[in-house]
């Protein structure tokens, strides 16, 4: 995949990195029935350290990413939820769990929605997104623990956007709503652990100014 770079500091306008960290060469090109859209807060859009949801984006072929905190009036993301059978990764009492029942109930395409934010940012979103209120709710269980090393997460069993997105595609392929390969499955998460590696890399050299990672106490 080729990255195109923008101003003096020769950043890649793909993965919004630096030239220096770019991670589009690891990012697998998988093309999907399933419309996977990525919701990101502003916040997060400015995190190119350790963002996932770019990676998420642009493996998936058949997604799309907006930024932003209010979208009741985005005009594509209510074409969107009009024309699909719409899903919103969120974990409520009510969410279909997807590792456990199919989630097309009709003919119409799958479209699965994406919140990439902090949880306080996502609570936001949700109260001031109106068309997100009407959109049912879904969730899956897996015994799999984040690889997040060089960010705290609330709680172990928390996913990255990336790390869920792998999920969820697991388990649209065991549905047989989706067939994708086993290696591309693998290979999906790979610019993730490329960023993590890099990220170590830095934070284990002294002369960098790497913000170092702590992880809370037990």
């Amino acid at each position: 995949m080729k990255c195109t770079y923008y101003g003096d500091r020769e950043k890649c306008y793909k993965c919004y990195r630096p030239m220096s960290s770019c991670m589009c060469e690891y990012c697998e090109d998988i093309q999907t029935d399933t419309k996977f859209v990525v919701l990101m807060h502003p916040k997060e859009f400015k995190k190119v350290k350790n963002n996932t949801g770019h990676f998420t984006h642009q493996s998936l072929k058949n997604s799309e990413l907006f930024v932003g905190i209010d979208f009741s009036n985005n005009q594509r993301i209510n074409e969107i939820i009009a024309t699909h059978e719409s899903y919103i990764l969120f974990p409520s009492v009510d969410a279909l769990n997807i590792s456990k029942t199919n989630p097309k109930t009709s003919s119409k395409p799958l479209a699965i929605f994406i919140i990439d934010s902090t949880w306080a940012c996502t609570k936001k979103m949700f109260t001031l997104s109106k068309n997100l209120n009407t959109l049912k709710h879904m969730s899956f269980t897996t015994t799999k623990t984040s690889c997040y090393e060089i960010k705290v997460q609330p709680n172990e069993a928390y996913l990255s956007t990336i790390e869920s997105t792998q999920v969820v595609l697991e388990a649209l392929n065991n549905w047989k709503i989706e067939a994708i390969k086993e290696k591309q499955l693998q290979n999906f998460i790979k610019p993730f652990f490329k960023m993590i590696e890099y990220q170590k890399e830095l934070i284990a050299n002294p002369r960098s100014h790497a913000v170092r990672f702590k992880r809370y106490s037990r």
